[in-house]
Protein backbone atom coordinates (compact mmCIF):
# COMPACT_ATOMS: atom_id res chain seq x y z
CA UNK A 1 0.00 0.00 0.00
CA UNK A 2 1.27 3.54 -0.98
CA UNK A 3 0.96 6.60 1.40
CA UNK A 4 -0.02 9.25 -1.40
CA UNK A 5 -1.03 9.61 -4.38
CA UNK A 6 -0.40 12.01 -7.13
CA UNK A 7 -4.22 13.80 -8.30
CA UNK A 8 -4.62 14.90 -11.82
CA UNK A 9 -4.47 18.49 -10.43
CA UNK A 10 -0.71 17.32 -9.07
CA UNK A 11 -1.93 17.25 -5.61
CA UNK A 12 -0.51 14.22 -3.43
CA UNK A 13 -3.88 12.45 -1.32
CA UNK A 14 -3.20 10.38 1.98
CA UNK A 15 -4.41 6.81 1.08
CA UNK A 16 -4.79 6.03 4.34
CA UNK A 17 -7.95 7.26 5.68
CA UNK A 18 -5.98 7.92 9.15
CA UNK A 19 -3.60 10.53 7.13
CA UNK A 20 -4.63 13.79 5.79
CA UNK A 21 -2.77 16.39 3.29
CA UNK A 22 -1.68 19.72 5.07
CA UNK A 23 -1.28 22.67 2.97
CA UNK A 24 0.45 25.57 4.45
CA UNK A 25 2.94 28.10 3.77
CA UNK A 26 5.80 28.96 6.62
CA UNK A 27 7.51 32.51 6.94
CA UNK A 28 10.30 33.66 8.91
CA UNK A 29 9.99 36.69 11.13
CA UNK A 30 11.96 39.35 12.64
CA UNK A 31 10.08 38.88 16.25
CA UNK A 32 6.44 39.05 17.06
CA UNK A 33 4.15 40.51 14.73
CA UNK A 34 2.85 44.34 16.36
CA UNK A 35 -0.13 43.94 18.39
CA UNK A 36 1.39 40.51 19.75
CA UNK A 37 3.47 40.18 23.25
CA UNK A 38 4.69 37.50 25.15
CA UNK A 39 2.38 37.82 28.02
CA UNK A 40 -0.71 37.06 25.47
CA UNK A 41 -2.16 33.65 25.56
CA UNK A 42 -0.21 30.84 24.07
CA UNK A 43 0.94 27.42 24.35
CA UNK A 44 3.70 25.19 25.03
CA UNK A 45 4.98 22.96 22.34
CA UNK A 46 8.10 20.71 22.87
CA UNK A 47 8.46 18.32 20.07
CA UNK A 48 10.66 15.19 20.04
CA UNK A 49 11.98 14.20 16.63
CA UNK A 50 12.71 10.19 16.50
CA UNK A 51 16.12 10.08 15.46
CA UNK A 52 16.02 8.61 12.02
CA UNK A 53 12.70 8.67 11.26
CA UNK A 54 9.57 11.04 10.09
CA UNK A 55 8.13 10.32 13.22
CA UNK A 56 7.81 12.75 16.59
CA UNK A 57 5.95 12.95 19.84
CA UNK A 58 4.60 16.52 20.47
CA UNK A 59 3.71 17.76 24.03
CA UNK A 60 1.47 20.90 24.22
CA UNK A 61 0.56 22.70 27.38
CA UNK A 62 -2.00 25.62 28.41
CA UNK A 63 -0.23 27.50 30.98
CA UNK A 64 -3.61 29.32 32.01
CA UNK A 65 -5.26 25.07 32.75
CA UNK A 66 -2.34 23.85 32.68
CA UNK A 67 -4.24 20.98 30.28
CA UNK A 68 -1.60 19.20 28.20
CA UNK A 69 -2.15 17.22 24.95
CA UNK A 70 0.07 14.39 23.78
CA UNK A 71 0.58 13.37 20.39
CA UNK A 72 2.10 11.11 18.21
CA UNK A 73 2.81 11.98 14.64
CA UNK A 74 4.15 11.18 11.39
CA UNK A 75 4.52 14.29 9.07
CA UNK A 76 6.23 14.06 5.57
CA UNK A 77 6.40 15.54 2.35
CA UNK A 78 5.01 13.16 -0.61
CA UNK A 79 7.22 15.87 -2.95
CA UNK A 80 10.45 16.65 -1.27
CA UNK A 81 10.89 19.65 -3.48
CA UNK A 82 7.62 21.04 -2.04
CA UNK A 83 7.28 21.38 1.81
CA UNK A 84 4.19 23.51 1.17
CA UNK A 85 2.27 19.99 1.24
CA UNK A 86 2.37 17.32 3.55
CA UNK A 87 1.02 13.97 4.74
CA UNK A 88 0.14 14.02 8.62
CA UNK A 89 -0.69 11.38 11.03
CA UNK A 90 -1.64 11.94 14.30
CA UNK A 91 -2.68 9.63 17.29
CA UNK A 92 -3.31 11.02 20.52
CA UNK A 93 -1.52 9.65 23.68
CA UNK A 94 -2.33 9.21 27.42
CA UNK A 95 0.90 9.49 29.86
CA UNK A 96 1.70 6.11 29.91
CA UNK A 97 2.12 5.98 25.72
CA UNK A 98 4.01 9.08 25.97
CA UNK A 99 6.23 7.33 28.61
CA UNK A 100 6.49 4.11 26.69
CA UNK A 101 7.54 5.60 23.19
CA UNK A 102 9.69 8.61 24.75
CA UNK A 103 12.51 5.88 25.55
CA UNK A 104 13.91 6.48 21.59
CA UNK A 105 16.37 8.65 21.15
CA UNK A 106 15.32 11.96 20.52
CA UNK A 107 16.19 15.75 19.30
CA UNK A 108 14.13 18.26 20.95
CA UNK A 109 12.68 21.86 20.20
CA UNK A 110 11.00 23.85 22.11
CA UNK A 111 8.82 26.62 21.68
CA UNK A 112 5.70 28.95 22.45
CA UNK A 113 2.65 29.13 19.91
CA UNK A 114 0.37 32.00 19.80
CA UNK A 115 -2.47 32.74 17.25
CA UNK A 116 -2.17 35.89 15.19
CA UNK A 117 -5.08 37.12 13.22
CA UNK A 118 -4.58 39.17 10.15
CA UNK A 119 -7.21 40.29 7.13
CA UNK A 120 -9.63 36.77 8.80
CA UNK A 121 -6.65 34.52 8.37
CA UNK A 122 -5.08 32.75 11.55
CA UNK A 123 -1.63 32.59 11.85
CA UNK A 124 0.44 30.14 14.69
CA UNK A 125 3.51 31.89 15.50
CA UNK A 126 5.92 30.12 16.81
CA UNK A 127 8.70 31.70 19.18
CA UNK A 128 11.44 29.35 19.51
CA UNK A 129 13.57 28.71 22.42
CA UNK A 130 16.56 26.76 24.27
CA UNK A 131 19.16 26.76 21.23
CA UNK A 132 16.64 28.05 18.89
CA UNK A 133 16.18 31.16 20.68
CA UNK A 134 15.96 34.29 18.47
CA UNK A 135 14.27 31.97 16.04
CA UNK A 136 10.63 33.11 15.19
CA UNK A 137 8.12 31.54 12.49
CA UNK A 138 4.79 32.08 11.28
CA UNK A 139 2.38 29.20 9.74
CA UNK A 140 -0.79 29.46 8.05
CA UNK A 141 -2.74 26.54 6.59
CA UNK A 142 -5.29 26.35 3.77
CA UNK A 143 -8.09 24.31 3.01
CA UNK A 144 -7.35 24.04 -0.81
CA UNK A 145 -4.78 24.47 -3.94
CA UNK A 146 -6.25 28.10 -5.14
CA UNK A 147 -5.31 29.67 -1.48
CA UNK A 148 -2.44 28.23 -0.97
CA UNK A 149 -1.40 29.34 -4.97
CA UNK A 150 -2.96 32.83 -4.40
CA UNK A 151 -1.77 33.57 -0.83
CA UNK A 152 1.14 36.80 -0.32
CA UNK A 153 3.77 37.00 1.86
CA UNK A 154 2.49 39.05 4.90
CA UNK A 155 3.67 42.36 5.43
CA UNK A 156 5.20 41.34 9.51
CA UNK A 157 7.73 38.59 7.56
CA UNK A 158 11.00 38.83 6.30
CA UNK A 159 10.88 35.83 3.94
CA UNK A 160 9.07 32.90 3.01
CA UNK A 161 10.89 29.86 3.94
CA UNK A 162 8.31 27.07 3.31
CA UNK A 163 10.54 25.13 0.56
CA UNK A 164 13.88 25.74 3.04
CA UNK A 165 14.10 22.41 4.60
CA UNK A 166 16.27 23.97 7.75
CA UNK A 167 13.16 25.51 8.96
CA UNK A 168 11.60 22.46 9.15
CA UNK A 169 11.08 20.74 12.42
CA UNK A 170 12.76 17.63 11.56
CA UNK A 171 16.00 20.09 10.78
CA UNK A 172 15.60 22.61 12.83
CA UNK A 173 16.24 19.69 15.96
CA UNK A 174 19.57 19.27 15.17
CA UNK A 175 20.45 22.90 15.01
CA UNK A 176 20.98 25.88 17.38
CA UNK A 177 20.09 29.27 15.94
CA UNK A 178 24.10 29.86 15.21
CA UNK A 179 23.79 27.54 12.70
CA UNK A 180 21.44 29.32 11.00
CA UNK A 181 22.14 32.86 11.84
CA UNK A 182 23.49 33.16 7.81
CA UNK A 183 20.48 32.04 6.37
CA UNK A 184 17.96 34.27 8.62
CA UNK A 185 20.77 37.27 6.91
CA UNK A 186 20.49 35.93 3.33
CA UNK A 187 16.79 36.17 3.72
Amino acid sequence: MGVAKLTDQNTFVPESKYARLERERRYLLQDLPEGLTRADPHVQITDNYITGTRLRLRKVRDPRTNKWTVKFTQKFAPNPADLSRTIITNTYLNADEYQVLSVFEANGIRKNRYLFEWEGRTFAIDMFLGDLFGLVLAEISFESEAELAGFPKPPFAIAEVTNNKLFTGGKLCDLTFEDIRDEIRRS
